[in-house]
């Protein structure tokens, strides 16, 4: 009973490493990492505090102009609950490349992320019409642990009228396992 306990703790522990946050973060970092790592590469941060919750820091960096580091993508996202990150998003977009550009590097990176992380789930595919614009939404995910998942999210739009479409996409990083134990913590009363 011992070993299969030791077993099961094993593998989440390797399921868990498996999914570690990009540019080098971990779970549980505080956002000064996050700082640190844009102020390296000279780019811009923007730090969002909402009001009604107050544990909760959103940063987002993003270069003034071109991408990321080492990267085709636009823009990060750092999710802090009581200083310690829980998600992280990446976006992909880009005004110079067309939809059909855009797309190619969707199923790229959809492609990469099934080869390092394993099969993705498809969640959601569909396309809607309102207003001479069409939307469609396409997204994939995989939860090796119970509470530790990444999911790839597509849209792009279609301006049906003028005939001309664009697209971004997303990978995000969560961990809600973390977030949990976080909010426990602040839930819990002082002693």
């Amino acid at each position: 009973m011992i070993l299969i306990s030791l077993l099961c703790a094993a593998r989440t522990a390797v399921g868990q490493a498996i999914l570690e946050p990009p540019f080098g973060l971990q779970w549980g970092d505080s956002p000064q990492k996050l700082i640190d790592w844009a102020g390296r590469h000279s780019l811009d941060v923007n730090l969002f505090l909402p009001g009604d919750q107050p544990a909760l820091r959103v940063l987002k960096i993003q270069p003034k102009k071109g991408f990321l580091p080492d990267t085709q993508a636009g823009a990060v996202e750092g999710r802090f609950l009581a200083g310690k990150l829980y998600e992280i998003t990446v976006h992909y977009f880009d005004p110079e490349a067309s939809a059909q550009i855009m797309e190619g590097r969707f199923e790229n990176l959809r492609k990469q992320v099934t080869a390092e992380q394993g099969k993705l789930t498809n969640n959601l595919q569909q396309r809607t019409v309102s207003d001479q614009f069409a939307t469609k939404t396409q997204s994939f995910h995989r939860e090796p642990v119970k509470g530790l998942f990444i999911l790839l999210a597509f849209t792009e739009v279609e301006d049906l009228l003028r005939k001309r479409r664009e697209s971004k996409f997303s990978l995000i990083y969560r961990n809600d396992n973390l977030r949990e134990e976080i909010r426990q913590v602040l839930a819990s009363p002082e002693k």
